[in-house]
């Protein structure tokens, strides 16, 4: 049984990795070659890139509060407090965050709603393949957990402080590191701005 669900664990595991990858090229495609209606150094096209960072710093810490729960006891047992206890998925919440603080870098309202929907979207379809596996490996604990608590969409009314279980300091830096992939927007961002207000790259489109 422990090998199957390696096995299953490790599927999965190489199916996010999949669509993660495709998430960020798409991403990275619509930053290179998409640009904002509002001119750089506007006012709104400003404040939309500060709103985008905050975003991007409220993602990667909110993936560090869910390493802290999660700690690599997802297919071992069901993770009830902290975040978990609001949403079945904070990690993939907190990512979609971040992703929205990128598509702000365009410094358009439209982006940060485009990319906050192609990466849920995408990470609802880790989600299902996710849960079919934990149903099997986790029994009637986790179905009850299901029931009770909403996959995506946090609900706070059923917050609980819950506890960490056995902290691995080793996931918490690889989240973080994880989590500075979103950083590199900023700086990459303001070079392909740059870039495209010389002409030296084509505006593909443009985004409110």
């Amino acid at each position: 049984m422990d090998n199957e669900l390696k096995y299953g664990l490790g599927n999965y595991q190489q199916m996010r990795r999949l669509v993660l990858a495709v998430l960020v090229v798409v991403l990275f495609l619509a930053l290179l070659f998409g640009q904002s209606t509002f001119p750089p150094d506007t006012p709104v096209h400003e404040t939309i890139e500060m709103f985008g960072v905050l975003l991007i710093f409220l993602g990667i810490v909110g993936r560090l509060w869910a390493t802290l729960y999660i700690g690599g006891r997802k297919s071992s047992e069901v993770v009830t407090g902290g975040p978990y206890s609001i949403t079945r998925n904070p990690l993939y919440v907190f990512s979609t965050v971040a992703a929205a603080g990128v598509g702000a870098q365009i410094g358009s309202f439209s982006g940060v709603i485009l990319f906050a929907l192609l990466c849920a979207g995408a990470f609802h379809i880790v989600i299902l393949r996710e849960e079919k596996f934990l149903k099997e490996a986790l029994g009637a604990p986790y179905q009850a957990y299901l029931e009770r608590v909403p996959r995506f969409f946090p609900k706070l009314s059923l917050y609980q402080e819950g506890d960490t279980g056995s902290f691995k300091p080793r996931l918490l830096l690889t989240t973080l590191l994880d989590g500075l992939v979103f950083l590199v927007a900023l700086p990459a961002f303001e070079l392909i701005d740059g870039a495209q207000q010389s002409g030296m790259l084509p505006v593909w489109f443009t985004l409110p």
